[in-house]
């Protein structure tokens, strides 16, 4: 694993071990070989929750949670709070306010304020918009009925892939957990996604039941609406509860071949296309230049 440094060039080149491959300056932040992932993986795998989130703040630089409140978040939250801030730094929450949320989620979101007062929440909505009136003005009513992928995306993977890039983030701790479901069956505790971000999902190898009985044992405040039969709580309107033989997240987009909002997803074909269009413009442009034009930057 290698870091970047506030150093020279050739003193990066020295300290991280990679003077005699390719120049560091092309590699992200945090790196990590193939077989190098395998091996932490197998080794976090044998550890508790605790000890894999005091593993990442040895590790991982610009270090954030992320949660929409779930149980697993919130543990992960009360595990954060227990540990020694004399030695270790703070950790800071991102959280998606899709403006979609139950009402219940909202207040959760207060009480835990209340409850650990440290913790500092920074929450992102859709790109431009402050209420549901806002988003509904400028993408139309239901989207997620009409443009599912085009929802998934405003809502949710921008307001995140912003996240990260204003606050500077490297590495994220999610709620994921195996037991979960769908495509989560075969997760990993450390993950790198697509845009070199790396996800570490502390809790990878709990089941339910586990985190149930350490929310209870340490009183820690939950949505009120599991007290309703829901277990996995999202937007109100992709989100149902369950019954005890179903899977936790089956009330999630249920009835539909979906698991996933698209945060732990590749990139969607929304996504992809907006990536295509920036492609085909920046083309364009840099045709336009070398065919004659010029361009005048603004006095």
């Amino acid at each position: 694993m290698a870091f970047h440094r506030s150093s020279s060039p050739s003193d990066r080149d020295v300290e991280s071990g990679y003077a005699s491959g390719s120049s560091v300056a092309d590699l992200p932040d945090i790196y990590f070989t193939r077989p190098h992932l395998k091996f932490i993986n197998k080794q976090l795998a044998q550890l508790e929750p605790q000890d894999v989130i005091r593993w990442c703040l040895t590790s991982l630089p610009q270090l954030w949670q992320t949660s929409a409140f779930g149980l697993t978040g919130l543990a992960i939250m009360d595990m954060i709070s227990k540990l020694d801030y004399a030695i270790t730094p703070n950790i800071e929450l991102i959280f998606l306010d899709t403006l979609y949320h139950f009402q219940q989620t909202l207040e959760l979101v207060e009480r835990v304020k209340t409850r650990y007062p440290g913790l500092k929440i920074h929450a992102y909505k859709p790109h431009g918009c402050e209420t549901t009136k806002d988003f509904e003005e400028q993408y139309g009513e239901r989207l997620w009925e009409t443009d599912e992928e085009r929802y998934d995306y405003v809502a949710k993977v921008e307001p995140a892939q912003r996240a990260y890039r204003q606050l500077d983030v490297k590495a994220v701790l999610t709620g994921r957990r195996k037991s979960q479901g769908g495509k989560r069956g075969d997760l990993d505790i450390v993950e790198i996604d697509d845009q070199g971000l790396v996800k570490v999902n502390p809790l990878a190898n709990w089941s339910f039941k586990q985190v149930q009985a350490y929310i209870k044992e340490n009183n820690v405040p939950t949505n009120d609406l599991l007290d309703q039969g829901y277990r996995s709580v999202g937007d109100w309107h992709s989100t149902q509860p369950v019954t005890d033989s179903e899977d936790e997240r089956a009330g999630r987009w249920k009835g539909r071949q979906k698991t996933e909002c698209g945060i732990h997803n590749k990139k969607s074909r929304y996504a992809m296309f907006l990536q295509e269009q920036e492609e085909l413009r920046q083309k364009e442009l840099s045709d336009a230049i070398q065919n004659g034009l010029k361009i005048e930057s603004a006095s």
